[in-house]
């Protein structure tokens, strides 16, 4: 039997954009089968980590090892049409503006052709134990200006 690891990344760039495929269960939905609004978020977060281990970069070593990462600092949402219990997702997520301590990413929800949600985040490269914004490791910058 083959075990993926899980530190296998899953998904794949396309362009300049990570896509990460995502199947609505019914924990994703209420009692009319329709995605929770809050599940989004946790759509565009998983796509996020995955693309960030698609570049190299694992969050869990990284807090490990240098006790710093990725947090969310402002987060704009635009619910555009709901998903369904079992609709097969892509989660798209570009890189939009590189900073020292930051990245703003866009994330686009699709559902086949139809854009279904828009997510734009600003994440902070924090260290975790003083709580401060620190300058984001320049093989992760690098990494993250290939989806620029």
């Amino acid at each position: 039997m083959i075990v993926k690891s899980l530190n296998m990344p899953s998904g794949e760039i396309i362009g300049k954009e990570f896509w990460f495929p995502i199947r609505v269960y019914w924990e994703d939905t209420d009692a009319e089968g329709i995605v929770y609004f809050a599940n989004y978020l946790k759509f565009a977060e998983r796509a996020r980590t995955e693309m960030l281990r698609y570049l190299g970069c694992c969050q869990s070593e990284n807090l490990t090892e240098t006790k710093a990462g990725f947090v969310v600092q402002h987060c704009d949402v635009d619910y555009l049409a709901p998903a369904y219990l079992d609709d097969e997702l892509l989660v798209g997520c570009s890189a939009v503006n590189i900073g020292g301590a930051s990245v703003t990413l866009h994330q686009v929800i699709k559902r086949g052709n139809d854009v279904l949600t828009l997510v734009n985040v600003k994440a902070v490269y924090l260290d975790i134990e003083n709580k401060k914004p620190i300058r984001i490791p320049k093989e992760i910058k690098q990494r993250l200006e290939s989806i620029l």
